[in-house]
């Protein structure tokens, strides 16, 4: 029976009959079936690969933001290293030196002093421009008092036992502050009604006490009332908060999702290497994104703080204190996107890409064969380093960002480190391979001739 003219044609799916030969009509319906069942799929990849990729783009920035909040503010350690600069910048000491020194002088009665003064030289029978010249003691009085407490209270501030005092005050208060956080009314850092506090209490009870030693019993009349801080004031707090909380909870998974949803859209899509390049730049944008609106908030958290509750600069250094570390997360990460997607452009067939390869290629290959002329050959090992070289590239690779996961709190400089380490790494390896030399490459051949 001839095959060709069988009356059972075969469904492209089905297994291959070795005694059926298919027909030229056959074979073209197969190969039509076979690219569109190939376009279909394509298509489909792209698709699932570009919804991972939005995703991803959208949860960047919540997951960066998110991680801040789960290690900044549930972690004390980090905490206190977040609020510590506070007690040693000049502004916020200048703040709260003038604001004790103002209250420790309202409650030194100068023109009582001044008043009692004058009665007693009246009595003693003093002459009227003795009498007169004590009545107009009361302003140099007033400047000599506040001359002595600012330099008391300053003494206070700026010593290191208040540095450690308010480092020690912050690291008992974190869970005041996570309180504020979360819309608790107890703590350090408080909250109501949109206002964020914080209470100066400790500071109070040190600078009163060094005033009375020195010998200002008054000192010990600064009263126990008004001892906080407005440290902003704003209808959103209540949001906030909320949404605070919300990024509390997810903290722990968040980026973890963001980073297999990354990895899942790369995997997805028909184009690995293009992907994870625009996958790159995309988190890169996200990224500077981020650090434009924590630069909006800067200046509306700015303009919410009335200059009377916090002077400008005080009010600049809190927030650049507080935010510190999700600043430099945000440029870590846009720094690796930026190192991800450069790599990833390398790895193409650009013209660019390719003369950089072939520029590193000849200066190593150079190099190698300089040392093997020289007579330190790697035989063996150099053999094996270029018949492995995309498996141990890879390797090397997978180390750096292994090591950058690892990493605690990895800053822009960590990132230059491990990538200056693993070029270093890479070029070296490069140069091993091919330093083998005429010998090497002569068995290398002698291999390849014998191998069947």
């Amino acid at each position: 029976m001839n095959a060709a003219a069988s009356p059972d044609p075969r469904h492209p799916g089905d297994a291959a009959d070795p005694e059926h030969v298919m027909t030229a009509e056959e074979r073209a319906e197969y190969e039509r079936l076979r690219r569109h069942a190939a376009v279909r799929h394509r298509r489909a990849r792209r698709a699932g690969s570009s919804v991972l990729l939005l995703l991803t783009l959208l949860l960047a920035p919540l997951a960066v933001v998110a991680a801040w909040v789960q290690d900044t503010v549930s972690d004390t350690d980090r905490y206190v290293e977040t609020v510590a600069p506070l007690a040693s910048e000049p502004p916020v000491q200048e703040v709260v030196i003038n604001r004790l020194t103002d209250r420790v002088v309202n409650n030194v009665d100068v023109r009582a002093v001044t008043d009692a003064l004058v009665q007693t030289l009246q009595n003693a029978g003093a002459p009227p421009r003795v009498v007169d010249g004590a009545a107009s003691l009361e302003g140099p009085l007033r400047n000599a008092v506040r001359t002595v407490v600012d330099r008391t209270v300053t003494g206070v501030i700026t010593s290191d036992a208040f540095q450690q005092a308010w480092e020690g005050a912050n690291r008992r208060s974190h869970a005041a502050v996570v309180n504020m956080l979360t819309g608790d009314r107890e703590g350090a850092v408080t909250s109501e009604g949109g206002t964020v506090r914080l209470d100066v209490g400790e500071v109070v009870d040190q600078v009163r006490e060094r005033l009375v030693d020195a010998g200002f019993d008054k000192a010990a009349a600064i009263p126990d009332a008004d001892r906080t801080i407005t440290l902003f004031e704003t209808e959103q707090l209540g949001k906030a908060q909320d949404a605070m909380r919300l990024l509390d909870v997810l903290g722990a998974w968040l980026p973890v999702l963001t980073v297999v949803l990354a990895a899942l859209a790369v995997w997805t899509a028909p184009a690995h290497r293009v992907m994870l390049m625009i996958t790159a730049t995309g988190v890169g944008v996200m990224m500077v994104v981020l650090l434009v609106a924590l630069a909006v908030l800067r200046r509306a958290y700015l303009d919410s703080v009335p200059p009377t509750a916090l002077p400008g600069d005080a009010a600049a250094v809190v927030y650049d204190s507080f935010v510190r570390f999700l600043r430099d997360s945000t440029l870590t990460l846009l720094v690796v996107a930026v190192i991800t997607a450069l790599v990833a452009y390398l790895y193409g067939p650009g013209r660019l890409a390719r003369g950089v390869r072939a520029t590193a290629d000849g200066a190593t290959t150079a190099t190698g064969r300089a040392l093997a002329h020289m007579g330190l050959r790697t035989g063996a090992t150099g053999r094996g380093l270029a018949e492995h070289r995309k498996w141990i590239t890879g390797a090397v690779v997978a180390a750096g960002a292994l090591t950058l996961v690892l990493w605690n709190h990895p800053t822009v400089g960590a990132v230059a480190l491990v990538l200056g380490i693993t070029l270093a790494v890479l070029i070296i390896l490069a140069i091993l391979a091919s330093a083998t030399g005429p010998a090497g490459r002569a068995a290398d051949q002698a291999t390849q001739q014998a191998a069947p």
